[in-house]
């Protein structure tokens, strides 16, 4: 019997700009929070609600975590395993 393999995790890319959001932050518990709300997004891509928008380019998403107080707008590339990270709040 072959070996079950879990569901495989999207890849998480930053923007220039969220790169520079990253920079920013330098609370050890802003950085936890973030890194769970990316780690949701990176098994679940379409965690996130759609925003209303132009149907042209990538369908942006909102991910919101209210316990950890977390937003992060990302986009889903086409072969959906890449997630590019557009903005940062925490």
């Amino acid at each position: 019997m072959p070996p079950q393999h879990g569901h495989r995790r999207a890849r998480i890319a930053f923007s220039d700009a969220a790169a520079k959001q990253l920079e920013n932050i330098t609370s050890e518990a802003e950085i936890h929070a973030l890194d769970r709300a990316l780690v949701v997004i990176s098994v679940d891509p379409e965690a996130g609600e759609p925003i209303p928008g132009d149907t042209k380019g990538p369908q942006l998403r909102q991910y919101t975590d209210e316990v950890e107080s977390v937003r992060v707008l990302y986009f889903v590339t086409a072969l959906r395993t890449v997630v590019v990270v557009a903005y940062i709040e925490v």
